[in-house]
């Protein structure tokens, strides 16, 4: 039987992330680009011509695009609070949305987007790369499926890199006189749109924690940012958070001296995972994770599993789930995003409000 072939659209570039999605796209052999929309035509078109696609892609009307192309997904990249406005404007469409991390910049606006797709029979599903990094996948094999290192008690995450304007979509890097010709003018420093270290990394943190702590939630949030001068947004956020289980730490920082994915921080960006049974370290990209456990006190360095399709990436696995009607699990998951947003606006008001804030009841995934 002939495999379907589902029609993607790509919708706001705010997010440099967009030209990563739109090659995967081009890559699968199951999609078909059939048109994208952006405010600005010049970004878009200085992201089509990186990847080599053609001009007449691009639409000038939301609408007109929706009507004419009919996708079966639509990718999403606004910045984080326009997230709730997109997905309002096109969840009638009836196609699923993939909205690039975070969530949102708040839970009320991530409520609305919830209500919205469920209003309109459409699903919604929120990418973090990190989910696609082999290390990370791992660990929680070890950690979750086959319990290598007993009851999970504690998750550390440290994640940043030298600030999101110094590359653009296929890690290409940036000058220091470009970064800072751009920082005025981007929405990663503009506190009304959802700017900030804290907004931009915690629900990495966030929301993998909740994957690894098999969707459990904390009980409280406490958490502090800095006040860098002459900024309105945070380089740095530090977040702890008591389970049931014990504490965990999440820590974002914008300027660390390297970027992960060409030489690893110090500290190493990534998560450690404390069990009653064992430990895990697993770094951002690295060919290996640490896994300690009281048969081997001393330690071992296990290789990374090899992803193989349709876990290599968020296009491959959501088109798998639309084409074998399937539910989206793990971080892209609608409850497992949900705790995560919940965890980074508890974080946000701590930090604003400087005191501890219980997490409460869930309202929309109980």
């Amino acid at each position: 039987m002939e495999k379907r072939v589902f029609r993607v659209a790509a919708i706001c570039f705010d997010h440099f992330h967009v030209g990563d999605l739109l090659r995967m796209v081009v890559n699968h052999p199951q999609a078909e680009l059939v048109g994208v929309y952006d405010d600005s035509r010049e970004r878009v078109l200085e992201v089509l011509s990186g990847i080599g696609l053609p001009s007449h892609l691009v639409m000038d009307d939301v609408r007109w695009l929706l009507e004419r192309s009919k996708p079966d997904l639509i990718i999403l990249c606004p910045a984080a609070k326009r997230h709730a406005e997109w997905v309002e404007k096109v969840a009638s469409s009836g196609a699923w949305l993939l909205v690039e991390k975070p969530f949102a910049a708040s839970i009320e606006e991530a409520r609305r987007m919830v209500l919205a797709c469920r209003s309109h029979g459409s699903n919604l599903v929120i990418n973090w790369p990190l989910t696609w990094v082999p290390s990370h996948r791992t660990a929680y094999r070890l950690a979750v499926i086959e319990r290598q290192i007993g009851d999970l008690q504690s998750v550390y995450y440290y994640g940043g890199n030298r600030g999101p304007l110094w590359h653009t979509f296929d890690k290409i890097e940036r000058t220091s006189e470009q970064v800072e010709l751009e920082k005025p003018n981007s929405w990663f420093y503009h506190r009304e749109q959802g700017g900030g270290s804290l907004l931009d990394y915690l629900g990495y943190g966030a929301t993998l924690g909740t994957w690894f702590h098999s969707g459990k939630a904390p009980i409280e949030v406490t958490a502090m940012k800095d006040e860098p001068a002459g900024l309105e947004v945070d380089e740095h956020s530090i977040t702890l958070c008591r389970y049931h289980s014990g504490l965990s730490r999440f820590e974002t920082r914008w300027g660390t001296l390297t970027d992960p994915w060409h030489h690893q921080t110090q500290p190493a960006c990534g998560f450690t995972l404390v069990g009653t049974e064992g430990t895990i370290q697993s770094n951002d990209y690295a060919k290996s994770i640490r896994l300690q456990t009281k048969a081997h006190p001393d330690g071992q360095d296990i290789p990374v599993d090899t992803l193989s399709v349709p876990f290599m990436n968020p296009i491959q696995y959501v088109l798998h789930c639309m084409a074998n009607d399937l539910e989206v699990a793990g971080p892209l998951s609608l409850p497992i995003s949900w705790t995560g947003q919940r965890i980074v606006d508890a974080a946000f008001r701590s930090s604003v409000e400087k005191r501890t804030i219980a997490l409460g009841e869930d309202t929309i995934f109980p």
